[in-house]
């Protein structure tokens, strides 16, 4: 497909995972895409092989985009991290981190962006958020509080841009097969009071009708359609890819 030809994307948290087959479905489809992470050395190669271009970037250091200005048609907001623990044993540096990269961040990017997509009366926000942007679950209270803030900040950029051919929504993945979801699996057995090889049956499937991980490729195809012209009606919405786990 080459839907979007002449477009330009940036997808941050790019180099791995869900943002790195985000990355590749957009190249695929023509558009001109920018990987930026933290992972230099990553960034650099998934851009050589996609030709596309890097931007090096720590989004945990906000104060240095407070005066940015991206000239891009489509944001994908997806880096992010995780912490594990019950409330009472959280680290609020933790908790901090968590917010400031997963909501002040993309508040910041989007705000970023909004001025290029308003002059060109196109833009596509997609803002990686999760089931837990939906539901919650215990000894997350970091994520669950910054996924839950995301799906306001998508809602919000939705009403704002419409007006100028701006959409934004939520793809709400369960559990993907990511590096995110693999270093978690110690600290979810540790919470549990499990052994680590019990974690996927009795923690990350436990509510899934489908028992299985998404894989990143089947979040960013849905991520691809939500960038498309196909999509220009589809604003303020969020799309679960969690096997039914929200059907409960």
């Amino acid at each position: 497909m080459t839907d979007l030809t002449g477009r330009s994307a940036l997808v941050t948290g790019g180099a791995s995972g869900i943002g790195a087959a985000c990355a590749r479905e957009l190249a695929g489809r023509g558009a001109r895409v920018t990987v930026a992470d933290v992972n230099d050395v990553a960034a650099k190669e998934l851009a050589s092989e996609i030709g596309g271009d890097v931007w090096s970037v720590d989004l945990l250091d906000t104060t240095a985009l407070d005066d940015l200005r991206l000239d891009v048609d489509i944001l994908v907001n997806n880096a992010g991290i995780q912490t594990v623990a019950p409330i009472v044993d959280f680290d609020p540096g933790a908790f901090r981190r968590i917010q400031t990269l997963m909501v002040e961040a993309p508040f910041l990017l989007i705000r970023a962006a909004l001025p290029h997509m308003y002059s060109r009366g196109f833009g596509r926000v997609v803002n990686l958020s999760s089931v837990h942007g939906l539901r919650a679950s215990e000894f997350k209270v970091a994520y669950v509080t910054a996924k839950h803030a995301l799906e306001g900040l998508s809602k919000v950029t939705a009403l704002e841009g419409a007006a100028h051919g701006v959409t934004s929504n939520c793809v709400n993945p369960g559990y993907v097969r990511t590096p995110l979801v693999e270093k978690q699996i110690a600290d979810q057995a540790k919470a549990h009071d499990i052994p680590e090889d019990e974690v996927l049956e009795k923690v990350l499937l436990t509510e899934a009708a489908i028992k299985r991980l998404v894989e990143p490729a089947e979040v960013a195809s849905l991520v691809g359609w939500l960038t498309s012209e196909n999509a220009g009606m589809v604003t303020g919405a969020s799309y679960t890819m969690d096997g039914g786990w929200s059907a409960r």
